[in-house]
């Protein structure tokens, strides 16, 4: 018997350690070759790591949401042969695919002419399906099976899983939903609780804990709230959307917020720029670039609808619709989902009253966009009904006033509430 150490291999970019998000195996657990064994994340790239030989688990190298440097032990495997060394790098071809794609896998490289090991068949999956996983433990699956589970509504810990080492597939879901899931009996009166679940924070979430933990130390907030008067825009809008053409995208509030950024910013550039507080350098840029938060299953992300000075309205709702299912789904590249120079925050219907976005460290700005609610307004003469929306605009105050966060501000409501403006040049 032989043993394999893999290393942990270099994904490109430059990237020298990775954080461990999952692992697919333990130790004991029969792998083949080419079997995932772990998923680590580097920055918001998740890149799964595949076994290149079949055998047993002897070791993991580190525990979830450990970092691991590229070239450190990874996962010792017992193979039928004599061993072979471990591989230190992916193939260029595949380190080109992670950085295009925020989930790609990374197959170690083979030393020259190794010994092939002898393959490991999976143990045979039980007669009866019924679930393998404890509830304290996690079920082991990859990013796509748990991203169709959660699409599905279903609790993976009630799957069964007949790949190596219990691990669920694809075709466990098909089974699953085709037997349909068992009814959990409800509860009977009233009964004291005392679990207490301990949930590690790792992969994405820790990425937005470090980045709000960042953005919030840094730099001091001010928050500016106004409500808009947006029943011209709504019904600009609702009769934009009754004519459009169609292969035209039907269009939100947000289109149009984009291209009143556009405007404001050109008179405004102060607050269309980068903060390097290192430096003390404000990059001022001429160029639109409109960060649009978005909510994942996986967590926030914000990717970037570039150059919206330069689309139309109908092209900002395309390229907005585009990147929020890329973000959603998991398949935005790392360029998508960087190099915003300011940040639009919509909560959509669960926008409440007002909010305190927190700034897109190194941006200066975020504009975050409340829910439209119908109010009484007095005209001069009586009580009318219009439909009115808060913006809950966040400024860096080391290098915008507040007259400037303020006139910035105003200068969207007045083109919001009069939204022929937007469309007028110059």
């Amino acid at each position: 018997m032989g043993e394999f150490i893999l290393k942990m291999p270099d994904v490109g970019e430059g990237v020298a350690e990775a954080e461990l998000v999952e692992w697919h195996v333990k130790p004991g657990d029969p792998v083949r070759e080419d079997m995932v064994l772990a998923a680590v994340m580097t920055d918001k790239a998740t890149v799964e790591i595949p076994s290149p030989v079949s055998g047993k688990v002897l070791w993991l190298g580190a525990e979830i949401g450990d970092t691991i440097a590229v070239k450190a032990p990874l996962v010792r495997i017992e193979t039928a042969g004599e061993g072979e060394p471990a591989p230190d790098s992916v193939p260029e071809a595949l380190a080109d695919a992670v950085r295009e794609e925020p989930v790609a896998v990374a197959a170690p490289a083979k030393a020259e002419a190794p010994p092939k090991p002898q393959r490991v068949e999976p143990r045979p999956a039980p007669a009866e399906p019924r679930p393998v996983h404890d509830a304290s433990m996690k079920p082991l699956a990859s990013p796509a099976v748990r991203l169709r589970a959660r699409e599905s509504g279903i609790d993976l810990r009630q799957v069964t899983g007949t790949g190596p080492a219990g691990r669920i597939t694809h075709e466990d879901l098909e089974l699953f939903l085709s037997r349909g899931a068992e009814a959990v009996p409800a509860q009977v009166g009233l009964a004291r609780k005392t679990a207490v679940e301990e949930i590690k924070v790792t992969g994405l979430r820790r990425r937005i804990a470090e980045k709000m933990s960042l953005s919030t130390s840094r730099i001091p907030h001010i928050t500016y709230v106004e409500e808009v008067d947006v029943t011209a825009l709504e019904d600009l809008r609702a009769t934009m959307n009754r004519d459009r053409k169609p292969e035209q995208p039907k269009l939100t509030v947000l289109p149009f917020l984009m291209r009143a950024l556009v405007k404001t910013a050109a008179e405004q550039p102060g607050v269309n720029a980068i903060f390097d507080d290192h430096a003390g350098i404000v990059h001022r840029h001429a160029a639109v670039h409109i960060g649009i938060a978005t909510q994942t299953p996986a967590g926030l992300t914000v990717p970037v609808v570039r150059h919206a000075e330069a689309r139309s309205i109908w092209d900002c709702a395309s390229e907005l619709n585009r990147l929020a299912e890329a973000a959603r789904t998991g398949t935005a590249t790392r360029d998508e989902l960087t190099g915003s120079t300011i940040t639009i925050s919509s909560l959509g219907a669960l926008g409440g009253i007002a909010s305190t976005p927190v700034i897109n460290h190194p941006e200066v700005a975020i504009v975050g966009v409340n829910k439209i609610a119908v109010r009484p307004v007095w005209d001069g003469t009586q009580f009318v009904p219009r439909k009115i929306m808060n913006l809950s605009s966040s400024f860096d105050h080391r290098v915008i006033d507040g007259w400037d966060a303020a006139t910035f501000v105003q200068r969207l409501k007045t083109l919001l509430e009069t939204p022929a403006l937007i469309f007028v040049e110059g």
